[in-house]
């Protein structure tokens, strides 16, 4: 075969899987339990963004998600031979509830594993759906490996969540909806997980309507497509992020990695704090409150309207609201610094009568959220302060150029992620310990698993050998729990300090550089 002949045959392969994956979505018969979902243009953030923004609202479905759409389609697929001992899969979200809706009107035997710290509500609801559930392990890891070992002993169809040409397919029929409500759509951005729902939308999407430029959006945290595509296929990540649980895969697959490649325009991150500030907008206009994976999307078009030409149509997958309740708490605290509305700043002030009269006369008619002071009989302070803005960078710029003018020494910390879990929430002052030239406080944050028990499990694997100097934990509803912890350490502890850090199995990094600890709390 000659080289343009090789090409000639590649070419034809892509062309036959197009058409392979256009009729599979085309015909995907999911209608009798799916419905077809609203676009809802967001009228508010239109006008403040100025382009033409819509949401396609995903949360309408039976089961609050996309998820439906590609199980339904892959149970419908199955031969009979498949069904006979039923079908199992690992989840703790929003697949397991669609897996069990979808297997309950096809009468199939569903069986689905979950980790034990799976919220209560999703495991009623996937109950509430006859499916079977099984509680393994402490992690999806655990429950997908026993779901594998489940299916090989009990001869049961084990149903992947993304990557299966059929859930493909039926998560493709999204952008068969979205095209007919929004032919002439300039920009659509998808949330990615897994890939199935980006990889089904954007086969389609770039057949019917190839000048519509596609963007897939992930969190900072869990992006495993940019690490793909930097390797140049699946590769795994050593953490992820679970605020957006139903986005937090190490792995991307591999069928839609395939696609992805082919079919998708760009790739774009957003932080916790822009998905926090995009459940808020989401609220705001429509009054549902998306879970995160669900605003990952709208979070991605709101960071490319900060850039863009404007006056574009821009469309966002609501791709999900089966929000955790006590996760709102968390949610409320961060959107604010999502949307640059709240400066986070540490201003030395002299230590004497009037000082924190003059400061607030200082800020003029702003707002203040917060104020933590902690006599320390120096002659200044340092005050952390929290101050409402209207969201632009300019009126940040002008806030600390206004107090420099008045001769107050200002620290930016806004962006910095130790003030804003942490230091903010502590009072107390400095430690006295780091005097001593013997031992020198060392500051680490850790993140694990939050189920109950959580933090007593960390502090049994902690150990007693090291004397605890400071220590913050705050159950704010997340899916992750967070520590910062000081430890004194002498130079002998040191080498088995880090051996047993390393052997305990949670993320952690030292903070003792960190400004904000520098400024407050050493």
């Amino acid at each position: 075969m000659t080289e343009t002949q090789a090409l000639l045959s590649a070419q034809e392969a892509k062309h036959a899987t197009q058409l392979d994956y256009l009729r599979r979505i085309l015909l995907a018969p999911i209608y009798d339990v799916v419905v077809e979902t609203e676009l809802t243009q967001l009228t508010k953030l239109s006008a403040r963004l100025n382009n033409q923004i819509y949401l396609k609202r995903e949360d309408q479905q039976a089961v609050h998600s996309f998820k439906l759409r590609g199980a339904y389609n892959k149970l419908n697929s199955l031969s009979e031979e498949q069904c006979i001992h039923g079908v199992i899969a690992a989840s703790a979200g929003n697949h397991a509830q669609g897996l069990a809706l979808a297997a309950n009107k096809l009468g199939i035997k569903a069986t689905i594993v979950m980790p034990k710290t799976t919220p209560e509500i999703k495991v009623d609801n996937v109950r509430r759906f006859g499916a079977e559930v099984r509680l393994v392990g402490n992690s999806y890891n655990e429950a997908q490996t026993a779901a594998i070992e489940y299916a090989k002993a009990e001869n049961k169809t084990l149903i992947h969540p993304f990557d299966d040409i059929e859930v493909i397919a039926g998560q493709g029929t999204v952008a068969k909806e979205l095209l007919q409500q929004l032919p002439n759509a300039d920009v659509v951005f998808i949330p990615v997980g897994g890939g199935g729902l980006l990889a089904g939308m954007a086969v389609y999407l770039k057949q019917l309507s190839p000048s519509t430029k596609i963007i897939g959006v992930e969190a900072q945290d869990s992006a495993c497509l940019k690490a793909a595509l930097d390797a140049g296929k699946p590769v795994d990540l050593e953490h992820v992020g679970l605020f957006a649980d139903g986005v937090a895969v190490k792995r991307i697959g591999a069928h839609t990695f395939e696609l992805i490649q082919h079919y998708c325009d760009e790739v774009m991150t957003v932080s916790t704090d822009e998905i926090c500030a995009s459940i808020k907008d989401i609220f705001e206009q429509t009054r549902v409150i998306a879970e995160p994976a669900g605003a990952l999307s709208l979070a991605g078009l709101q960071k490319y309207c900060q850039t863009s030409k404007g006056d574009e149509k821009l469309a966002a997958i609501l791709s999900g609201a089966n929000m955790n309740f006590h996760t709102l708490r968390y949610v409320s605290e961060r959107c604010e610094l999502g949307e640059k509305k709240e400066a986070i700043l540490a201003v030395t002030i002299p230590e004497e009568k009037g000082s924190f009269k003059r400061f607030c006369q200082a800020l003029g008619n702003r707002t203040i959220t917060e104020f933590n002071y902690r006599y320390s009989g120096k002659p200044s302070a340092e005050i952390f302060v929290g101050v409402r803005l209207d969201g632009s960078v300019q009126e940040r710029q002008e806030l600390l150029q206004g107090l420099v003018s008045a001769n107050y020494q200002v620290r930016d910390f806004t962006d910095n992620e130790l003030a804003k879990l942490h230091v903010r929430y502590m009072i107390g002052g400095k430690n006295p310990s780091n005097a001593e030239d013997s031992k020198k406080e060392r500051l680490f944050s850790f993140e694990f698993p939050e189920h109950p028990g959580a933090l007593e499990k960390f502090l049994d694997a902690m150990g007693e050998h090291w004397n605890i100097t400071l220590f913050h934990y705050r159950n704010h509803g997340a899916a992750f729990g967070q520590v910062l912890a000081g430890f004194d350490l002498d130079k002998n502890q040191q080498e088995a300090f880090f051996k047993h850090l390393d052997a305990l199995g949670y993320q952690w990094q030292e903070e003792s550089d960190n400004l904000a600890y520098q400024t407050f709390l050493n």
